[in-house]
């Protein structure tokens, strides 16, 4: 075990080091070069380098979690409009929250509007939500009069 442990440091510092190698300039190689043909071009000129806006100073925000902000789930491209455990979900379509927060659907089943359904058997919802049979056909193996 203890031999493991030294081979597992010793490969970790053999990829540390051949990262910064290859990170680094050789001497021959400058840092910046300059292809765009202006050799009069005056060293007052402020460059990109080392400058930093107001944006990059702010101080960064905490991730926007739905129990602090409720509204992020009702943003277009959310996941859905309800809030469950600091996550936006639809409470009509998710399978680890089905009807209500912490409500979870069995193996076979699915959410269909809220409720856990087996789409292999049930009639409103066969094979997937919304697929009703018609009347007096019975839904098999997710398909409607299957024999």
């Amino acid at each position: 075990m203890k031999a493991l442990n030294i081979l597992i440091m010793l490969a970790l510092l053999m990829a540390l080091t051949i990262t910064n190698l290859s990170a680094t300039p050789s001497d021959d190689e400058p840092l910046f070069v300059h292809n765009d043909g202006d050799e009069d071009r005056s060293q007052d000129e402020p460059t990109s380098v080392g400058f930093t806006s107001r944006f990059l100073s702010q101080k960064p925000r905490g991730p926007m979690t739905c129990d602090r902000y409720p509204r992020v789930c009702r943003a277009a491209g959310s996941a859905g409009p309800d809030c469950c455990k600091k996550r936006c979900v639809n409470v009509k379509t998710d399978w680890f929250n089905c009807g209500m927060c912490g409500k979870k659907c069995r193996y076979s089943e699915i959410c269909c509007k809220g409720k856990c359904v087996n789409p292999m058997s049930n009639r409103l919802h066969c094979g997937d939500c919304n697929n009703s049979c018609n009347k007096g056909s019975k839904c098999q193996y997710g398909m409607c009069s299957y024999a």
